[in-house]
């Protein structure tokens, strides 16, 4: 069921993980598709995946009319930009670039992230402002260049990537963990000034999931305390009650159901998705 016809999704750090995983639920959907992040290569081999894997639907792939509505029984359109999300200026230049190409951004997801380990005693204060830049002023930054967007149309969703770091906390990622719960706290506030504007506002929580970010953290488990890949994962996946990590299919289908219009009542919420890691 093409649920998100005529809507334009803007997903930041959309290259690969959780991003692409969201871009291509949100495809399906019938969404338009801006994907976005530092790596232009890597981006454009996303798009291309998420083109070759629509056209073996059979379907033609064609642009949004000017308002952002998909013709009737035809898909949408994937688009790429390269962007940092720390750069203010470079955002508000780029989504206005993206409305233009595919229409009004009605949803945005707020993926791009960071996570460096460091003990608090050696973090230092570029290592803090870091985490802080990319993972809670770069949401910032995003959401409100799109806002405007959302409030003409008279619709949106904003989604914010946080992690189960942003529920309790976690030993060696201080800086980490402070921006994530400031992100669930950004979700909380805003979900409140925009509950009369038909605008929600969610954080989805993953756990450990199978991601560059959970592959970093394996190689640093196994660097510094001998440990094989296999043990490290199983160091990683045992705060999870399912015993596994979670798979970026499960946080997308999160994603994609929280940008449906059916889910208009859910705002202001963390959403975790941990195998009961958070209750």
């Amino acid at each position: 069921m093409m649920l998100l016809s005529g809507h334009h999704a803007f997903i930041t750090g959309g290259s690969r993980g959780i991003g692409l995983a969201c871009a291509r639920a949100l495809l399906a959907q019938g969404a338009s598709v801006t994907i976005a992040g530092r790596d232009v290569a890597a981006l454009g081999r996303a798009a291309d995946s998420l083109r070759t894997g629509r056209a073996q639907t059979g379907k033609p792939a064609v642009p949004p009319d000017p308002q952002g509505q998909a013709p009737a029984g035809l898909l949408p359109r994937v688009d790429i930009c390269g962007l940092d999300v720390t750069d203010e200026a470079a955002v508000l230049a780029a989504i206005a670039a993206a409305a233009r190409q595919l229409g009004p951004v009605t949803i945005l997801l707020n993926n791009a992230g960071q996570a460096q380990p460091a003990p608090f005693a050696k973090t230092t204060s570029q290592h803090w402002q870091q985490m802080l830049d990319v993972n809670l002023t770069g949401a910032f930054h995003c959401t409100q260049a799109v806002l405007p967007q959302m409030l003409e149309r008279g619709w949106g969703r904003i989604i914010n990537i946080a992690s189960t770091a942003g529920l309790k906390g976690y030993k060696y990622v201080s800086a980490y963990v402070a921006a994530k719960h400031g992100l669930v706290g950004l979700t909380k506030a805003l979900a409140l000034e925009l509950a009369t504007k038909n605008i929600t506002v969610n954080a989805v929580c993953p756990g450990y999931t199978e991601t560059d970010i959970v592959q970093d953290a394996i190689a640093n488990i196994m660097q510094k305390t001998g440990r094989s890949e296999e043990q490290a994962r199983a160091e990683l996946a045992a705060g999870n009650p399912q015993q596994k990590l979670v798979q970026v299919e499960e946080v997308a289908s999160a994603v994609a159901w929280l940008c449906q219009p059916s889910s208009s009542a859910v705002t202001g919420q963390s959403i975790a998705v941990a195998g009961g890691e958070v209750m």
